[in-house]
Parts: structure tokens; sequence; C-alpha cells
């Protein structure tokens, strides 16, 4: 893909605000556009999301109060909706059918307030992309119905056939869950605890998961071809033996809709998700940081902080691909991420003015 150059800082914001106008079209307002516009460049430029902070960086003319008031307003009364951002996100992914879908969870406190997030992320190389999520209003695990409530969501907006699987941790499973994935023959590879009872047909009887893998050399794999039951459901089976770091035993099992024997390596990608996270949080925007109690606000802050780390990982991901390839270290992971360099680009281009491959980066947040 041949890219426009372009080494000028000026009329940035008027570039910006067009490429959105254009993904949001007549979705949002005029006022909403220039309003989103100015709090992502100035996103990217401070790595903070506290009002004052951005406030001081937006790229205009009005006061730091008469900014700070206009981003208390945006936050607390501004129609700026999942749905518009989850499909504008999607719009931007590289590819759009085969996904794999990781669902997680993260959460942070304020004070007394448990701020926790239930989010489905995208994989694509070494990080998930962000797509939507749900504020719970509560601390701790995610519930049933609100895992299928958000799985709902996506299939309404994007339909289930671009699923390829889904990956998630031991906190996502249940019968119900379960049950819903296989009624919509959704593809899962899911850790389940070792203690966790699985009934096997052949002995008909009901084991512990960890039994059906005791007899595996450490770090060696395997993968039952033969359908089980968990809670009821019927799934597949598959694991590996570790070794824990204080010398003890233990397992990484799955249980999936199909294809046991892709779960142990498909499995792996599952990890991307918390890259997401950690660029969210402490390695990028900060979003732990804002003093924010309300969850409607911290929902449309979070979808703000969304646009513009799909903006920073698109970027690099390019330059990556076809400027300058991240060096890999001796242990196989890049010495930076591709959103850390992608931030990185940006924040040096908007503090000094350095645009070291002249790339036009706000094409990048353009469907064009």
């Amino acid at each position: 893909m041949q890219m426009d150059r372009n080494t000028s800082t000026e009329g940035k914001d008027t570039e910006l605000l067009s490429n959105l106008k254009g993904l949001f079209g007549k979705k949002l307002n005029l006022a909403r556009i220039k309003f989103v516009t100015l709090f992502i460049l100035a996103l990217c430029k401070t790595r903070k999301v506290t009002y004052t902070a951005l406030a001081i960086a937006f790229d205009n003319k009005t006061c730091k109060d008469s900014n700070v008031k206009r981003i208390r307003n945006f936050m607390k009364a501004a129609n700026f909706t999942m749905e518009l951002v989850s499909k504008l996100i999607f719009n931007l992914l590289p590819k759009k059918e085969n996904l794999t879908l990781i669902m997680d969870r993260t959460n942070w406190k304020f004070g007394e307030v448990n701020i926790n997030i239930l989010m489905i992320g995208i994989s694509y190389k070494n990080v998930a992309i962000p797509l939507l999520f749900k504020m719970l209003d509560k601390q701790g695990n995610s519930h049933t119905e609100e895992r299928i409530a958000l799985m709902e969501k996506f299939i309404s907006w994007f339909g289930v056939n671009c699923i390829d699987c889904l990956l998630a941790d031991r906190e996502f499973v249940g019968d119900k869950w379960i049950g819903f994935l296989n009624e919509y023959r959704i593809r899962y590879f899911i850790r389940i605890r070792e203690i966790f009872l699985i009934f096997c047909p052949k002995k008909n009887k009901k084991l512990y998961a960890w039994n059906f893998f005791n007899n595996l050399k450490p770090y060696q794999g395997y993968h039952y071809d033969r359908i089980m039951q968990y809670k009821g459901e019927y799934c597949y089976l598959s694991g590996v033996k570790t070794i824990e770091n204080n010398g003890k035993i233990g397992y990484c099992i799955l249980i999936s809709f199909n294809k046991p024997d892709e779960g142990l390596e498909k499995y792996k990608e599952r990890w991307q998700i918390e890259t997401l996270f950690k660029g969210l949080k402490s390695s990028g925007f900060n979003v732990e940081d804002t003093h924010l109690r309300d969850l409607e606000r911290i929902e449309r802050l979070m979808l703000l902080v969304m646009i513009a780390f799909v903006w920073c990982y698109k970027i690099e991901d390019y330059i990556d691909t076809h400027l300058k390839t991240i060096r890999i270290k001796p242990d196989g992971k890049r010495v930076i991420s591709v959103f850390k360099y992608g931030l990185d680009y940006l924040s040096e281009y908007f503090f000094r003015g350095v645009n070291k491959f002249e790339i036009n980066y706000l094409q990048f947040l353009s469907c064009t």
C-alpha cells in the first residue's frame, strides 16, 4: 500500500476532522466531530486523560478553563454511543473475516469506586484491537448474562459469520454461557480450572479435568478427539502439563467447540488482550488516572481512547510492515509493542515536528 507523504504539521486538525467526518458521516454533528478531533490529538500528545492536561493540549485558541468545561459537557451528555465507535473501528480493521475474538476484563479502583470493564478485542498481530465493552456496576467477575449481552451486541452489529473463534480465560465459564456459544455455533477455546468435573462418556463417569492430563510429561500437550461434557454441555478437551514458578505441577486445560488439536496453539493469542489493557493503561494513555466515577462518563472516555489506540496501532503496523521492522529480542518478543511505537511516533511529531518516514499519519484514521 502506497501512502501519501506529508511532513507539514499545519492543518493536522483540519485533515483529521475531514477524515472523522467521513467515518462518522451524519451520525454525529460537526461540533461533536470537532471536539473528538481536538480530544484525540490532545490525548496522543499528552498520554493523559485528566481534563486539565487535555484542555491545555487542545489545538485551539480557547482558554484552558473553557476547554475543561467543553470536555465535561461532552462526557456528561454527548450522544456518543458504543455502536457508533464500534462500527467505526470495525471499518478500520485490516481484515473483517475469520476474526479471533478475545474476551477479558480489566479493572481498577478510584477511592471507593470500582471501575470494572468487560471487553471484546480482535486478535491481530500481537495485540487485541478494542471493539466493544460493557461497564460493570460492581467489582469482581462478570456474570453469564453480561457476557451473553456483549456477544449479542457483537452479533447484532457485525454478524456471527465473521467470527472464527472466541478465546477466554478461566473466569468465562458456566453452562449457560457455553450453551449460548454452542447454540450459535461459535468456535471457542476457553480455559477451565483443573478441578472442574468433566463427564467422560467412554468411562461413563465424571473426572477432575487434571486427571485427563496427569500422565503427560511436563510441557507435553494432548487433545482428545472424543467428545466430552462440561456441566451438561458437549465440548472437546485439550491441555498441557506445566511446572509452576514454585515448582508445583500445573495444567492449562481448554474446552472447545471443535478442533481441539488447534486449541493450545490458538489459545496463545489470548495474551494479546493483556497488551491492549497495558496500552490503555500504564504503557499508553493511563486511563486509570481518570477521576471520573460515573460509569456513563467513563464509557465515553474509553470510547475516545479506543479510537486513539487504533490510530496509533495502524500507524506503526504500516511502518513495521512496509518501512522498518521492529527489532525482535532473543526471546522472540519485540523490543517495543507496535502500539507503543506508534504512540511514540505521533508524540515525537507533535512535540518536535519529526516525521522520520514522512508518512501522512492522518490517513490511518480513514477507510479510503
